[in-house]
């Protein structure tokens, strides 16, 4: 066990319990313990395999190759629409996790094959993502803009995708798109640092706010 791992379920105020029964199962197959992301992982080879994690309304053991497993019990979700490769398995009880006990240790098992394997999951094609209709505008009255867009690495494409078919409505689409055409127009990603002042360049890490306006 990991002390940094006992001390952020000290501190854990909401599933605690479920998540130290979570703890044990995955210690019970000899996965290593750190803390991650602020959050417990475990680890086969230096290889990270699953994430434990608390929200307002359930906590989860994330298997970070989930797309890949069998799920012969079908109990694998999505965190997200857009979620590749991890799944989860979220909890309300412990009473919930002791039942399925067995299965998630099988689960485990089966992640630790397909990580000795070296197996991957494949992402998805970038013409597998929906280009929305606000976008396509915008490439066709300003064929610059389609050529900035097109000149962007594969990862920064998909971010911006994601990001403008985030939203239902087609005004907001369009605003987001206004918004980052700029830094689009710069290369620029999604998240890309354009002040000049990141310490973790090329992302941003916030030293913008820091600018005194005049």
């Amino acid at each position: 066990m990991n002390p940094k791992v006992d001390a952020y379920l000290n501190e854990v105020q909401k599933w605690k319990q479920e998540l130290e029964q979570l703890r044990e199962i995955v210690l019970d197959c000899g996965l290593v313990e750190e803390l991650k992301w602020k959050t417990p992982c475990y680890m086969f080879q230096k290889s990270n395999i699953i994430l434990l994690g608390a929200f307002k309304d359930f906590c989860i053991i994330s298997f970070l190759k989930g797309a890949l497993l069998s799920d012969t019990e079908s109990i694998l979700t999505k965190m997200g629409e857009n979620t590749q490769a991890a799944r989860v398995v979220k909890f309300t009880s412990a009473k919930e996790i002791k039942k399925l006990n067995a299965i998630l240790k099988a689960y485990i098992f089966e992640a630790i094959e397909i990580e000795k394997a070296g197996l991957k999951v494949e992402p998805k094609k970038q013409s597998e993502y929906n280009v929305p209709e606000e976008l396509q505008n915008q490439f066709k009255q300003n064929p610059d803009f389609k050529k900035a867009f097109d000149a962007l690495t594969p990862g920064r494409q998909r971010g911006y995708l994601l990001y403008f078919c985030d939203s239902k409505q087609s005004k907001t689409r369009e605003a987001r798109i206004e918004k980052y055409l700029s830094r689009i127009m710069q290369g620029k990603g999604l998240n890309d640092c354009v002040c000049g002042l990141s310490k973790k360049m090329p992302n941003c890490d916030g030293s913008h706010k820091f600018l005194k306006t005049v």
